[in-house]
């Protein structure tokens, strides 16, 4: 094991924050006296709360929590509010908001004060809920980025999947699987979550908060690190990068000619192409944004509990903190995400969080303008199923 035990989920739920220790014969009395892995030898030394990242961290989920909360509240608030946007997508996209400020009102709060904290204050229910709630939001997450990645690529193999049947009642079916199967995930963190008690070297004792049982270690977080990086990360990640090779080959190989299609116009094979494809760049921008995200964090639990001769220096110490600070980034960036890449939620972020200021005109791209109002012509000239289909398609988040 590294010299420094501590690396792992510990201190994503406040444990007793010191810096990296000085003397690597710590780490057996560490051991022998509380037999915990994470942040156990750090006990010893000089306490976090002393230096910059007691005061950085604290400010950074501050901005989280506010950016998250406004941001994610507005999505469910926008889909809710407003019939026209209740497609597909922006269901799944609701399901992906729920999950985020569920994990931003319940973790957030207790997290921005572990690097501060010299112990975890807030009981063991407090405990096992914070440890549950971070599964369970990033069950959400990486299954409905591969729900939405699915949907993305049916809409180009088959676009009238999207305007047959009862798409709705799918969705909602698609969302319960997702919750469902995320809640029972989580449950071993839960179980096996727990505060115990470390004594320090001037005598005093101090609480952590683990995931990882004394009793059970070292092989359950070596077991649930590798398990955490596969379920929810490496075949998630994988499934929905076949999706997108699978609808680029579709795209390159049908020539700029969807399946399906029905008019012979070339500005009508335009039109579908430019809204599937934005919708696509939406989704695809949320899958980066997580892999970003996620990726250093697994990184370094898979570096902790699997390299044995690591060395935990000033290096693994500021990336432990930077790729814990980016789990919860994730949460509150998608918003953000859909103002940039789709006018139509950004048209209704305007209208509900800057309504007291100047009304800017923002471009609906389903106005009359002279362009349209041709495109749409071209269109009645088509079957109606397909006019249907063309504006169900260019209303889907764009």
């Amino acid at each position: 094991m590294p010299s420094d035990q501590s690396a792992g989920d510990s201190m994503a739920s406040g444990v007793l924050n010191t810096t990296h220790v000085s003397d690597p014969s710590e780490v057996l009395e560490c051991n022998q006296l509380a037999n915990i892995t994470e942040n156990c030898t750090k006990v010893f030394v000089q306490g976090i709360s002393e230096g910059p990242v007691a005061i950085l961290v604290p400010i950074l989920f501050g901005i989280i929590f506010i950016v998250g909360v406004i941001g994610n509240g507005t999505v469910i608030f926008t889909v809710a509010r407003n019939k026209n946007m209740r497609n597909v997508p922006n269901i799944l996209i609701v399901s992906l908001s729920l999950g985020d400020i569920l994990l931003i009102l319940v973790s957030v709060p207790f997290s921005a004060t572990i690097y501060t904290l010299k112990s975890w204050p807030y009981g063991e229910t407090i405990c096992k809920f914070n440890y549950y709630m971070q599964t369970m939001s990033l069950g959400v997450s990486v299954f409905t980025l591969i729900a939405l990645s699915a949907d993305r690529y049916m809409a180009i193999v088959d676009p009238m999947s999207n305007i047959t049947g009862k798409t709705f009642g799918k969705a909602m079916t698609v969302v319960g699987v997702i919750w469902a199967s995320s809640f029972l995930l989580a449950i071993p963190d839960w179980i096996f979550s727990s505060t115990s008690d470390v004594q320090m070297v001037d005598g005093h004792f101090g609480h952590i908060c683990t995931p990882y049982p004394p009793s059970l270690y070292p092989k359950y977080p070596k077991i649930r690190g590798l398990v955490s990086f596969v379920v929810f990360f490496a075949i998630p990640v994988v499934t929905i990068g076949f999706f997108y090779l699978m609808m680029a080959y579709i795209l390159i190989r049908s020539g700029q000619s969807m399946p399906c299609e029905c008019s012979k116009s070339a500005m009508n094979q335009q039109r579908q192409i430019a809204a599937r494809k934005k919708v696509a760049k939406v989704v695809f921008s949320f899958v980066f944004i997580f892999i970003i995200c996620w990726l250093p964090r697994h990184v370094y639990i898979l570096w902790f509990f699997y390299d044995e001769d690591g060395v935990y220096n000033d290096f693994w110490y500021g990336f432990q903190i930077f790729g814990f600070c980016l789990t919860f980034v994730n949460s509150c960036v998608n918003p953000l995400a859909l103002y940039f890449l789709s006018s139509q939620f950004r048209k209704f972020y305007n209208k509900y969080l800057f309504c007291c200021f100047p009304k800017v005109r923002v471009y609906n791209p389903l106005e009359q303008t002279s362009t349209m109002h041709n495109f749409n012509s071209t269109v009645r000239r088509a079957s109606s199923t397909t006019n249907t289909m063309v504006h169900s398609m260019s209303q889907s988040m764009c």
